[in-house]
């Protein structure tokens, strides 16, 4: 079992940044490439970022892309988003995500259907 807690979702405004972090628990950390999704209302659940274990892949969604980046802390267990030139169609309540992998697959998956372990999920509202 691995257990996801994000935290640092809020209130942001048109333009502005957040950072969102999640936090890791259970088994082995580097096991798990890690990805964001994010789901607003009425809406499925879409892809917005992947890391795998090394950090050497990394792949955004192109709504987010030149945004948003997505950093992985191994020691810590952790996997940031940092959100700048926030626009109100960012908001979201926004799921880490964790898919275990072999050390040497290097794909992302972007399906939600390829990620075992979701944690709760953390508000996002952008102001315009």
């Amino acid at each position: 079992q691995v257990q996801l807690v994000e935290s640092g979702g809020g209130l942001g405004q048109a333009g502005g940044s957040l950072t969102l972090s999640c936090a890791a628990s259970g088994r082995t950390f580097i096991d798990y490439a890690m990805g964001w999704f994010r789901q607003a209302p009425g809406k499925e659940r879409e892809f917005v970022a992947a890391i795998t274990w090394s950090s050497s892949t990394i792949h955004y969604a192109d709504s987010v892309k030149g945004r948003f980046t997505i950093s992985r802390d191994n020691d810590k267990r952790l996997v940031n988003l940092q959100m700048n030139s926030l626009k109100p169609e960012d908001t979201a309540v926004y799921y880490c995500a964790a898919e275990k992998k072999s050390l040497f697959d290097f794909v992302i998956t972007t399906t939600p259907g390829g990620y075992e372990y979701w944690g709760q999920g953390t508000q996002v509202t952008v102001s315009s």
